[in-house]
């Protein structure tokens, strides 16, 4: 790159740090810097940036380095307690509500699936424009916590329980959907997640989405009919 763009990609980087805790390899950036023009301001180039990071596999795009990952034996179950300091990017790889049965867990990702969320008690129609602005009311909360599976940039991963109710964490979530955690509790091998050490940042990878999606009700459809037919066995 020549100066002028090596200058820019060093201003696009430091505000991904300072806004996003948006860490990215060198080569991811040079690779971004090249398909841009050098006469777009920092501010809109570091919007298309956050956008592709967010919709891409981080394992592949944000630094691995030590600072910015988890400690590689984050899921040891024989650790008491520990505490993650953080900051530290994870993207979702699935997701369930622990208060919902296997069925209620079917019938919210066909309700998904229709295009349907909640907010409140209310079951309301969400729109492309809502899906886009990635909006709390089509994040179906349950009536509990959620359980998390999540990876970090080096592809550790762990399991996080939501602890309290986090704005924008639900069954309506994007696979892929970024979040920083800072200063968080470890619990044999489960980190503790609520508003004080969460925030999401959102995005989603289409192609994983899809597929957990898909996945996910074949499972859960396969575990009931398990379940019906040891009943049965057992009647």
């Amino acid at each position: 790159m020549n100066p002028q763009t090596l200058q820019l990609a060093a201003e696009v980087a430091t505000q991904l740090a300072s806004t996003k805790t948006l860490h990215p390899t060198q080569q991811w950036l040079i690779a971004f810097m090249d398909t841009q023009k050098v006469t777009t301001p920092v501010p809109a180039l570091t919007q298309t940036a956050s956008f592709r990071l967010l919709s891409s596999d981080i394992t592949t795009s944000l630094s691995s380095d030590a600072s910015n990952c988890l400690p590689q034996d984050i899921g040891d179950v024989n650790t008491v307690e520990r505490r993650l300091q953080g900051p530290v990017v994870l993207q979702l790889l699935g997701i369930e509500d622990m208060s919902k049965s296997r069925w209620e867990q079917v019938e919210a990702i066909e309700a998904l699936e229709r295009g349907e969320g909640t907010k409140g008690r209310e079951i309301i129609r969400v729109t492309n424009t809502q899906e886009e602005d990635d909006s709390a009311t089509n994040i179906n909360k349950g009536g509990g916590s959620h359980k998390l599976a999540i990876q970090d940039a080096r592809g550790t991963r762990v399991f996080g329980i939501e602890l309290q109710e986090i704005r924008g964490v639900g069954l309506g979530m994007s696979i892929g959907c970024k979040m920083v955690l800072k200063n968080a509790k470890v619990a044999r091998g489960l980190i503790l997640m609520e508003p004080a050490n969460t925030t999401i940042l959102g995005g989603k990878i289409e192609a994983w989405h899809k597929a957990w999606k898909e996945n996910r009700k074949t499972e859960l459809k396969a575990a009931i009919e398990a379940s019906e037919r040891n009943a049965r066995a057992n009647a």
